[in-house]
């Protein structure tokens, strides 16, 4: 019986020295076991150990934005999946749908937002809004109305902002691939 007893107090104790893994850790490395990328995708984990803190980088090969690599960060807390990631872009871009902050307007990252949805989804509407920009729901107002009144100048801007340049008074990061 006593030996019993210090067995369990053992188990115990390993049990406490071990972390705990939270359900959202388990739901995000099902996530991530069943992501199915295109090659113009690839994540990055900074820290292997930190599943919840990644980034992605987008290479759209079609499209106006085609040529340019944008990195968005992905902060996924312990309310996931009842709570979508938190997702910023890291670069200053031209774009309707992501602010010069980095904050992105995607309706699955907002509203639209349920739990069956998952990190897959969520990176191909990322995808998305670089070959559909959204001038319907913006962030940058701007940009929305360049591409409403004028579809040509949009293009001559976004052109100009992947090669870092300046667009009234604001500069953007420079993101074209060599």
């Amino acid at each position: 019986m006593i030996k019993i007893w210090s067995m369990k107090k053992n188990e115990d104790s390993a049990a406490k020295k071990k972390p705990k893994t939270s359900a959202a850790q388990i739901r995000v490395q099902k996530d991530l076991t069943e992501l199915d990328l295109p090659s113009t995708m690839q994540t990055n984990f900074p820290d292997p150990a930190d599943l919840l803190n990644f980034t992605l980088t987008i290479q759209p090969d079609e499209g106006m934005y085609k040529g340019g690599a944008f990195v968005f960060s992905f902060n996924i807390n312990s309310n996931y999946p009842h709570e979508p990631p938190k997702v910023k872009c890291t670069q200053t871009i031209y774009h309707p749908n992501v602010d010069l902050e980095g904050n992105v307007c995607l309706n699955i990252l907002r509203e639209d937002w349920k739990p069956v949805l998952n990190l897959n989804t969520v990176m191909v509407g990322l995808q998305y809004l670089f070959l559909e920009p959204n001038a319907d729901d913006p962030l940058n107002k701007e940009a929305a109305e360049d591409l409403r009144r004028n579809r040509e100048a949009f293009l001559q801007n976004v052109k100009n902002s992947l090669r870092g340049g300046n667009i009234r008074g604001t500069q953007y990061d420079r993101v074209l691939i060599a």
